[in-house]
């Protein structure tokens, strides 16, 4: 994102130092690049951001070749390679940190302690600073110095239990939400600290882990478990607590069906000839008890149409359908196309690459325009950035010395 673009979001004028690696942390920092923030990532020299050797897929010449799993949580950022335990590291750290706005890190508790850079520390430097902090287990607690990855953590936290075909098959989701949720609430938190701060003039410490973002969205099924006493399982592609709700088998495939309320239960009964008050089905906690008949019932009825015809039906009976799309599919859709959520970067080695976009559009006041920023930078090579970053601050590296000077 070049300077134009970046004053003309909603985080236009706040930096944002981003001392955090592999996902959740990039992906805060990225959510908040895309808002408009400056956002400068400090990367370990030479081989920077763990995700920058995740692979493959790699893409690129063979003498420099880029990871797209970087590439997926990183547009919109500047980067500069720092030693943080050098001298040299250090000074352009600090120099950083009392010109931000918000820092992001996701080292274990302590690290960042040991490096000269605790809470109250940074703090001293700039008193405005928020500071974001991601662990694993949380920073406190009897497990909070265990490392955390995301698939760990779907483990740990419950999600597995509730994902697969049955109770014996836990599956992990098929990306890493745990990291990408912590990444969410985080930035979420940054934005409501830096709201406070106007009226406080006081920066705070955020903290969130991947272990509070999975159990933060357990929704349902944690009061089940909380307030009802059951033990929520797996069971596939239907829903536990609404039927019919998920995947079902037609004449070449399959399509989802929603029915979600009693009316919605009606029009389906209506449009594919079936009882809509027949023992075990006339409401939603029958149908829930008796899953496996209903299931049977509607495959029955969906067995002589074809996904696209049978999807053309619900629709006309007002049925929320859909079916289940390949991601390059999903990428070649016009609707997706449509809403931003494929953007066009220009990579220094790449060319033209297609990134998936951000979520967000905003629109000023009465629905007038479209004010949503749509110029976007690729992911930075490592330390693309670095010389301008050091004149920014004022600081000149010295070949000989472990230590910088100010320049004149």
């Amino acid at each position: 994102m070049n300077a134009a673009d970046r004053q003309q979001g909603p985080l236009a004028g706040h930096t944002v130092v981003d001392l955090s690696r592999a996902l959740a942390g990039p992906h805060a920092g990225m959510m908040l690049a895309d808002l408009g923030a400056r956002v400068i990532k400090v990367e370990n020299p030479g081989t920077g951001d763990d995700t920058r050797g995740w692979g493959p897929p790699f893409v690129g010449p063979e003498d420099d070749l880029q990871s797209t799993y970087f590439m997926s949580c990183n547009r919109n950022k500047e980067s500069i390679s720092l030693d943080l335990k050098s001298s040299d590291g250090q000074a352009v750290l600090r120099g950083l940190l009392e010109r931000a706005d918000v820092v992001i890190e996701n080292f274990r508790p302590g690290v960042m302690d040991r490096l000269g850079f605790s809470t109250a520390a940074m703090h001293t430097l700039n008193p405005r600073l928020v500071i974001l902090s991601i662990t694993g287990f949380g920073h406190d607690g009897p497990e909070s110095r265990r490392s955390g990855y995301d698939q760990i953590l779907q483990g740990e936290a419950g999600l597995m239990s509730l994902t697969g075909s049955g109770p014996d098959d836990p599956q992990r989701v098929g990306v890493p939400i745990a990291d990408l949720l912590a990444g969410m609430n985080g930035a979420t938190g940054v934005l409501a600290a830096l709201v406070e701060r106007e009226r406080t003039g006081q920066g705070k410490v955020v903290r969130t882990s991947l272990l509070a973002s999975l159990i933060g969205v357990h929704a349902f099924q944690g009061t089940r478990a909380t307030v009802a006493g059951e033990v929520p399982q797996a069971q596939g592609n239907h829903h536990p607590s609404i039927a019919p709700y998920g995947l079902f088998n037609c004449k070449d495939g399959s399509v989802q069906i929603s029915v979600g309320s009693e009316k919605l239960w009606a029009s389906f009964a209506a449009a594919f000839g079936l009882d809509p008050a027949a023992p075990g089905f006339a409401s939603n906690a029958e149908r829930v008890r008796n899953r496996q008949e209903v299931i049977a019932a509607v495959e029955r009825a969906f067995a002589e149409y074809g996904a696209a015809e049978l999807l053309e039906k619900l629709n006309d009976a007002g049925i929320p359908a859909g079916k289940v799309r390949s991601l390059d599919e999903v990428y070649a859709w016009d609707q997706v196309a449509s809403q931003g959520l494929v953007v066009d970067v220009e990579h220094p080695l790449l060319g033209t690459v297609s990134l998936p976009g951000p979520p967000l559009r905003f629109f000023a006041p009465g629905d007038t325009a479209e004010t949503t920023v749509t110029g976007h930078a690729a992911p930075p090579l490592l330390d693309a950035d670095g010389g301008s970053i050091r004149e920014w601050l004022g600081l000149v590296p010295v070949a000989a010395a472990d230590a910088p000077v100010r320049a004149e």
